[in-house]
């Protein structure tokens, strides 16, 4: 068995699995959804989270948080016309902040560093610059917040990447997960250092740290709509909740260019520019690489023998097509909704037992440091191609939270998929 380890501190590549309904790329209802940035590993709906904490509390029901031909990025059409943007009294529109991949947000830029923020089923929010005024007879539907914005809650773990990445972190002050669940070595570094404290996970927040801590925002996932009276009780404490929807966007990508989002919100906008071009970068090398047709399935075992595996429409299948390998799934059939289901060990067998390579998904269950590993869920994993010729390979825990390196992760199943012998994949097969 083999690790990918380049680059990324003992990960290269994982998912993370999502019971979301997805009726569309962002338009599903916030009610129905799982986020994969707190998504169970099964069909089931059940609430999750992604800490070293949680799984040590539940080993069977793990909280945790996740999600051919390369095309050539376009940004997606987006109007920098004054007639398509939302007028506000007051204020003159200026442009709207172009993106590549992401269909989950839109940024209206006015004059004099104002902004409106649309996320469809999460809220419209309308940014006013530190010392600026709010303008007289704005819609009232709008999510008013004020600058500076350097006291934030932090529920949805697949920004803190992202955060960190533009040179925010500073603008974090509470932490919904704990020094052990982080996986990012500046947070954790800052949660150890006392710049940002834990204030409760997003389905039991501490109230009181946050009022006597002046919290400015509470950036969510999709998984506080399981618990709406949290939401609407932190509203009443005059704390607007952003919700992050990134988990919803079809492209790897989609979701790295929420870093746009988080950069408006403080400041960072040419860094963000700077480092969502080079993440992109990746997808510009590989455009017209020729798909190397071998196959590749994505999977973990259940505890109940089952095995997970992605809808083929998710963006994991999504980043094995654009570094050039083809999803074992992709004509699987099923009635089971949602970014992954899970399917028997027998019709796993059927539709993988001839893939060119396996990934193990370690994001869910624990990543498994050999074959024999495998082989213990399952004894029919002996009979797998992939297993006899020493193609399998793990990932580690960390890639949901690691939203600010999908790029290189691209890149680095690319060289899987090549045979590169400059990937540093030690393997365990002998």
């Amino acid at each position: 068995m083999k690790i990918l380890n380049k680059r990324i501190t003992g990960l290269v590549i994982s998912g993370i699995m999502s019971v979301s309904l997805m009726l569309s790329a962002c338009g599903s209802s916030g009610t129905a959804a799982v986020s994969e940035d707190n998504a169970s590993g099964s069909s089931a709906e059940i609430e999750t989270q992604q800490t070293s904490e949680a799984a040590a509390e539940d080993t069977s029901v793990k909280e945790v948080e996740e999600t051919g031909e390369a095309a050539e990025p376009e940004e997606t059409a987006q109007s920098e016309t004054a007639e398509e943007a939302p007028e506000i009294a007051g204020l003159t529109f200026s442009y709207t902040t172009p993106l590549k991949y992401a269909e989950c947000f839109t940024i209206y830029n006015y004059e004099d560093g104002y902004m409106l923020i649309d996320i469809p089923e999460s809220g419209t929010y309308f940014v006013v610059p530190e010392n600026g005024e709010v303008p007289e007879g704005l819609d009232e539907d709008y999510i008013v917040l004020q600058k500076p914005l350097d006291r934030i809650y932090l529920a949805a773990t697949s920004a803190m990447a992202l955060f960190n990445a533009v040179g925010s972190l500073d603008n974090i002050k509470f932490s919904g997960t704990n020094a052990s669940g982080w996986y990012i070595d500046e947070a954790v570094e800052a949660m150890e250092e006392g710049s940002i404290v834990y204030a409760g996970k997003y389905s039991a927040p501490d109230y009181e740290s946050l009022v006597d801590g002046d919290c400015d925002l509470a950036i969510e996932s999709t998984m506080i709509y399981h618990t709406p009276k949290v939401k609407e009780m932190i509203e009443e404490l005059d704390i607007p909740v952003l919700v992050d929807r990134s988990s919803y966007e079809s492209h790897p990508l989609g979701r790295t260019e929420w870093v746009k989002v988080y950069a408006a919100l403080t400041d960072k906008e040419e860094e963000a520019e700077e480092f969502f071009d080079k993440q992109a970068e990746v997808i510009e090398e590989l455009k017209d690489f020729e798909n190397t047709g071998k196959t590749v399935a994505f999977f973990y075992v259940n505890t109940d023998g089952s095995v997970v595996i992605r809808n083929p429409e998710d963006y994991i299948p999504k980043m094995i097509e654009i570094a050039g390998g083809k999803y074992v799934f992709e004509d699987i059939q099923t009635t089971q909704t949602g970014t992954s289901f899970s399917i028997t060990m027998e019709e796993f067998y059927a539709e993988a037992v001839d893939a060119d390579y396996l990934i193990y998904n370690g994001s869910i269950d624990n990543p498994i440091a050999s074959v024999d590993e495998l082989i213990a869920k399952n004894s029919l994993f002996e009979n797998f191609k992939a297993v006899k010729e020493g193609n399998v390979w793990t990932t580690g825990r960390s890639f949901y939270q690691r939203t600010d390196i999908v790029g290189e992760m691209i890149s680095d199943v690319n060289n899987m998929l090549k045979g590169s012998t400059d990937v540093g994949m030690p393997s365990l097969n002998g």
